[in-house]
């Protein structure tokens, strides 16, 4: 079984777009969204849930005035200020330490798990999906990350399919270095500008760092040609796959907007024998890393 993690160093870089794109043309494999954050490959496969789950990660303070005597130790111990005159625990500012808990002497403290969101296994037109919603604010999503790629690579095991797609994160914090462990390689999908390419070059060093077989394309190439040479050069100074170049294309945006992906647009698009040449070379790389 393989794993293709599609990340960006950024986000708009059209990482989802290229990964619906992707789901038109692969065949026996599970499809993820690790981007539980932001999740928005749902817009596209217009999924049909099969299974909805609570997901819970850390804990919260809440006394119990009932049984609370207003000591003030917690207050006194509590680094974060989270605890009110009232005796009160502002769920906001608790960051879930459980020193308040531990040293209650009349443990009046509980400590209960919180809910944080909520991951699927769903149904699509491309095949199974399993995906993710963390809550407004919440915290661990690097934890709901390794979740759903767990729950992916179980469902390809059970199904005997041999490739689990994953949208991956933007960015380079918790959330993106959860979903690229492990994994069988990474396709960078670089914009052309300054940003794009300063935060290509970050990720490119991430995947280095956990030995990740990573491969670079450049989206909307002709809108910066000469950052999409810096792009291409980079990628050959490090010894990263360069798989190709798509043009920007308004028909991604229409097709969007359609709930469809590039494949599934009636009209005449540039982009898609762009993305079906990043597709082949994407396999061949993929068999030299492994």
């Amino acid at each position: 079984m393989q794993e293709l993690i599609v990340i960006s160093g950024k986000g708009g870089t059209g990482k989802t777009s290229l990964v619906a794109a992707f789901a038109s043309l692969a065949e026996n494999k599970v499809l993820c969204d690790a981007d539980v954050d932001a999740a928005d490959l749902h817009l596209v496969m217009a999924p049909d849930i099969r299974q909805r789950e609570p997901f819970t990660s850390g804990h919260t303070a809440v006394i119990e005035k009932n049984r609370c005597t207003e000591c003030g130790l917690c207050r006194e111990l509590c680094r974060w200020d989270a605890i009110g005159e009232d005796f009160a625990v502002d769920a906001v500012a608790c960051e879930g330490c459980g020193v308040c808990v531990h040293f209650c002497p009349e443990k009046a403290i509980d400590f209960p798990e919180n809910t944080c969101g909520e991951w699927f296994v769903s149904e699509t037109r491309f095949g199974p999906m399993v995906h993710a919603r963390l809550g407004i604010a919440e915290e661990n999503s690097g934890k709901l990350v390794a979740l759903v790629r767990q729950e992916a690579r179980r469902m390809a095991e059970a199904r005997g399919l041999n490739l689990i797609l994953t949208d991956g994160p933007p960015g380079v914090g918790c959330p993106v270095i959860a979903s690229m462990g492990g994994a069988s390689g990474v396709l960078i999908v670089a914009e052309p500008s300054v940003s794009g390419v300063h935060d290509m070059e970050r990720v490119a060093q991430l995947a280095a760092h956990f030995n990740v077989p990573a491969m670079v394309c450049v989206n909307k190439f002709d809108i910066n040609t000469e950052k999409s040479r810096q792009i291409e050069e980079f990628a050959g100074r490090r010894g990263l796959a360069f798989l190709g170049r798509v043009p920007f294309d308004p028909a991604f945006t229409r097709a969007m907007v359609q709930g469809r992906t590039i494949f599934e647009y009636y009209g005449h698009s540039d982009a898609k024998p762009a993305v079906v040449g990043i597709w082949n070379n994407l396999f061949g790389s993929l068999e030299k890393a492994a």
